[in-house]
């Protein structure tokens, strides 16, 4: 898992299998075989925390391993298990842990998949629901296994344990014996390509021995006996007559003139072979010479002849004197005005890409030219005529009034705007403290209280508005700047009001995203906070209610409506008469929570002076009835109409008395 691990920028042992965090106890030595079969498919699962989950699985989703994968996700927090009690030694035992961030997760999965008693004898495995023995044989209630495709005892299959020592030192045996074995088998094979090379000789010489039918025409030694008495025979009658020696003379003479003959003609056929290859070869070449120019027509061949003065100082009669001079010079020639033409063309392409860039810049900075202007060399003269109405105009003149209007209308306008933000954003701010000076009267939990918190979104959207706002209105009311500061300026206002209106072909996505960054809840990120009411230390955060249980789920519900309606209803904490809108109804209330947070709601709700009118069934009035003035009681004793009876809360309790 290099790869994975360098893609999620991550070390090596952030990404660890699950055989290298466990190693079999030294005095479990002779058990290790067993584990080895039991958590064979446990320690080659890959660990992958919470935080690398989805880097991983994107990984490895677009990425062909050319193997088998699993892995497990380990949570951030994890339910803590409790051992359960057993006697007699187990398999988990048998196994140590190495400390680190996985070593409460390993414990946990061990207790569950390494819960084998360790049988010394079949009889006991065969009492137990789960056990294994020294020999592999394990046992899952019904059902059993032994694997012996391979030995329990080999460590070349061992994967338990970050040491790998004697699982390489029992692989290093296995190589040396493989190599060995291997250079046995070479020398063997030496052996055999020298036999088969000495019976491929001797056949060979059987073959060319049967071409001959008797033993006279290989009997060297005879044939060599009767050169020798012919030559013995010629030399006495040549001594024997002095007519033959002069013949003899006289034939080696014409033997040799004849051999100089020989040389002078084979000399002379080779010239005129030579000749007449030349001569055909020249006639080829003058009639494909002729085709092409026949080709090319009096046009081109007077065209080309314009040229032959620039090319002078190219070729010279020195350097051309045949046909193959030719050749090589147009070669050379052809090469060198190639290489000019490319260079040239580069260098044009190159000024044509600036060109362009600059166009495209220009369209981009100012959009309103892209239907009558393309970024393309083609509308060059389009782009100058462009050029020659600006200078004519002497737009520069407006510099002054342009500077003008930016700073004392769009920059200001601006910068009203974004304060008109700010004030809105400390409002939010403002109504949390209120809404917290309320929740403080009130234990949350037995000597802790809630507490809301706003804090900064992290949200890219909101953060970029805020950060462009912000250097777009910066020093708003400096009166000194440079054309740069200027046109940087008018480029940021630009922009933002580009998107607060709506780009062409963006109006959807402008509209989501201004509803987003000038709403300004979603500057914050809002949570709970419990804490201690006399040291205001954290006891814990919310935000969300996931993992809490019903009781707390509940509390914490009725915390974010109370705070809901004092933060809509913009309450004033503290105040004795006001004007604030404070009725709230609340229907089916308390129906299915506890009495303790109906009452911690009760008291919330009193607390922030809301003014409640509840519907709730009867088997909640005993917890509602002191909280209330009045109660309107509905009944349907015929089953044709309903009623209701209106009642205050004494006379409530003196009908309940009554009846009771």
């Amino acid at each position: 898992m290099i790869g994975c691990g360098r893609a999620c920028a991550t070390p090596e042992d952030e990404l660890p299998f699950a055989g290298e965090l466990l190693e079999v106890s030294d005095d479990f030595a002779d058990w290790r075989g067993a584990a080895e079969r039991v958590l064979r498919g446990f320690a080659l699962t890959l660990l992958v925390p919470q935080e690398l989950y989805a880097q991983t699985s994107t990984w490895v989703n677009d990425n062909r391993l050319n193997a088998k994968l699993v892995y497990l996700r380990v949570p951030e927090r994890r339910v803590r298990a409790v051992p359960t009690a057993h006697t007699g030694s187990r398999l988990v035992d048998a196994l140590t842990v190495e400390p680190g961030p996985f070593g409460g997760y390993l414990a946990a999965e061990l207790a569950v998949r390494a819960d084998h008693v360790l049988s010394e004898s079949v009889d006991q495995l065969r009492r137990e629901d789960r056990a294994v023995t020294r020999e592999g044989l394990v046992r899952d209630r019904d059902r059993h296994e032994k694997d012996d495709r391979n030995s329990a005892a080999d460590p070349r299959r061992w994967v338990l344990g970050r040491g790998s020592e004697q699982k390489i030192a029992a692989l290093q045996t296995e190589l040396d014996g493989s190599i060995a074995e291997l250079e046995s088998l070479e020398q063997q094979l030496t052996a055999i390509d020298e036999e088969h090379r000495t019976l491929l000789i001797r056949a060979e010489a059987l073959a060319a021995l049967a071409q001959y039918r008797s033993w006279s025409e290989i009997d060297v030694e005879a044939a060599t006996a009767t050169v020798s008495a012919l030559k013995a025979e010629r030399d006495r009658l040549v001594g024997g007559s002095s007519q033959l020696a002069a013949i003899d003379a006289q034939l080696e003479e014409v033997d040799a003139r004849d051999a100089a003959l020989g040389d002078e003609s084979d000399e002379v056929v080779a010239r005129i072979g030579a000749a007449r290859d030349a001569l055909a070869k020249a006639q080829l070449r003058r009639r494909a010479e002729s085709e092409a120019l026949a080709a090319m027509g009096p046009s081109v061949i007077e065209q080309a002849r314009t040229l032959y003065p620039a090319l002078a100082d190219r070729v010279t009669r020195a350097t051309v004197r045949t046909v193959e001079d030719c050749d090589r010079m147009r070669g050379t020639l052809i090469d060198t005005l190639t290489s000019a033409i490319e260079s040239a063309q580069r260098e044009m392409n190159g000024y044509t890409t600036g060109i362009q860039q600059q166009m495209g810049e220009f369209l981009r900075r100012w959009a309103e030219h892209r239907g009558e202007l393309d970024a393309n060399v083609r509308s060059i003269p389009e782009f100058r005529a462009l050029h020659e109405r600006v200078t004519r105009d002497d737009l520069p003149r407006f510099e002054a009034e342009f500077r003008h209007q930016l700073d004392t209308n769009a920059v200001r306008e601006l910068a009203q705007f974004n304060m008109w933000l700010r004030r809105q954003a400390e409002e939010i701010r403002g109504r949390v403290e209120t809404i917290n000076e309320a929740l403080a009267a009130i234990d949350y939990n037995p000597g802790r209280i809630i507490v809301l918190v706003a804090e900064p979104t992290v949200n890219q959207d909101v953060r970029q508005f805020r950060s462009d706002l912000r250097e777009a209105t910066a020093d708003v009311l400096a009166a000194d700047g440079n054309g740069a500061d200027i046109e940087q300026r008018f480029e940021q206002i630009r922009y933002l009001i580009e998107r607060l209106k709506g780009r062409v072909g963006h109006a959807d996505s402008d509209r989501v995203w201004m509803r987003r960054v000038t709403d300004v809840r979603n500057w914050y990120t809002f949570a709970a906070s419990e804490k201690d009411r006399r040291t205001g230390e954290e006891f814990e955060h919310y935000t969300d209610s996931d993992g809490k249980s019903g009781g707390q789920k509940e509390k914490l519900a009725y915390t974010i409506l109370a705070a809901s309606l004092a933060y809509q209803f913009g309450l004033e904490w503290g105040v004795e008469k006001s004007r604030d809108f404070r009725f709230a109804v609340i229907d089916e209330a308390f129906g299915r929570g506890s009495d303790a947070s109906t009452r911690y709601a009760l008291d919330l709700f009193a607390k922030l002076g809301l003014q409640l009118l509840i519907v709730t069934p009867l088997q909640k009035v005993h917890v509602i009835e002191p909280y209330v003035s009045a109660i309107g009681f509905v009944d349907n004793p015929t089953g044709a109409a309903s009623r209701v009876h209106t009642l205050t809360i004494e006379e409530f309790r003196t009908k309940q008395r009554g009846h009771g």
